[in-house]
C-alpha cells in the first residue's frame, strides 16, 4: 500500500493513499460487514427465530390483513382462531375483512395464537370499528 503521511505539529494528522486502494479497502470493508450480517443472522436461526417465506412478506407489504395471512400461514382455521380467541366467527370474519379494527386484549390474544407479536396484526389504514 502506497501511503502518504502528513504530520501536524509533531503528531501524525492525516493519510493519504491512492484512490484505487482505497476503494479496494471500502470493498474489503463492505465484505466483512456482509459477512458478519451473514453470521449474525446463521446465529439467529440456530437459536431458533423464525423464516418467513416470502409468500408471507409479500402478502403482507401488498396490503393485505395481517389476522389472516398470518392464520393461513398457521394453518388456523376461522372458526378455530376465533373460539381460542374468544370472538364470535363474525367479528374474526370483520376484522379479516378490515372492517372492524381488534380491542387491545383481543388483538394481543390473537397475536400469542398465532405466535407473532400484537404490532405484527395491526394493518397500516385505520379500521372503521372497535370491537
Amino acid at each position: 500500500m502506497n501511503v502518504q503521511v502528513i504530520e501536524k505539529n509533531g503528531q501524525i494528522e492525516w493519510a493519504v493513499i491512492p484512490y484505487d486502494e482505497y476503494q479496494e479497502m471500502l470493498d474489503a470493508m463492505e465484505m466483512l460487514a456482509d459477512i458478519r450480517a451473514y453470521d449474525e443472522a446463521k446465529a439467529a436461526i440456530q437459536a431458533g427465530e423464525e423464516l418467513i417465506p416470502s409468500e408471507i412478506v409479500y402478502a403482507l407489504l401488498d396490503g393485505e390483513n395481517p389476522v389472516r395471512v398470518w392464520r393461513e400461514y398457521r394453518g388456523v382455521a376461522l372458526a378455530d382462531l376465533a373460539g381460542r380467541a374468544g370472538i364470535s366467527l363474525f367479528d374474526l370474519a370483520q376484522i379479516e375483512a378490515g372492517k372492524q379494527q381488534p380491542a387491545t386484549d383481543i388483538l394481543a390474544q390473537l397475536a400469542e395464537i398465532l405466535r407473532v407479536e400484537p404490532v405484527d396484526l395491526v394493518e397500516t389504514s385505520t379500521a372503521d370499528t372497535v370491537l
